[in-house]
């Protein structure tokens, strides 16, 4: 399990978004989004920094948590 943390998650929209791109790489991912936290939980077949790049990308910065 991956998490990111990404401060501009702010709604359920945003969640969406987050989901929406993650799930565009990999199919098969599973997203958990805690819009309260900041915080996307990603188990999927791509590293860490890949699943950074693709929310960033999305517009929604994002960094790996340790």
């Amino acid at each position: 399990m991956i998490t990111l943390s990404v401060e501009k998650v702010k709604c359920g929209g945003c969640a969406a978004n987050v989901k929406q791109a993650v799930l565009a790489k990999d199919p098969q991912a599973q997203v958990q989004v805690d819009v309260a936290n900041k915080q996307v939980e990603i188990d999927s077949r791509l590293d860490g920094h890949t699943l950074a790049t693709i929310v960033s990308q999305a517009g929604y910065p994002a960094t790996l948590q340790a």
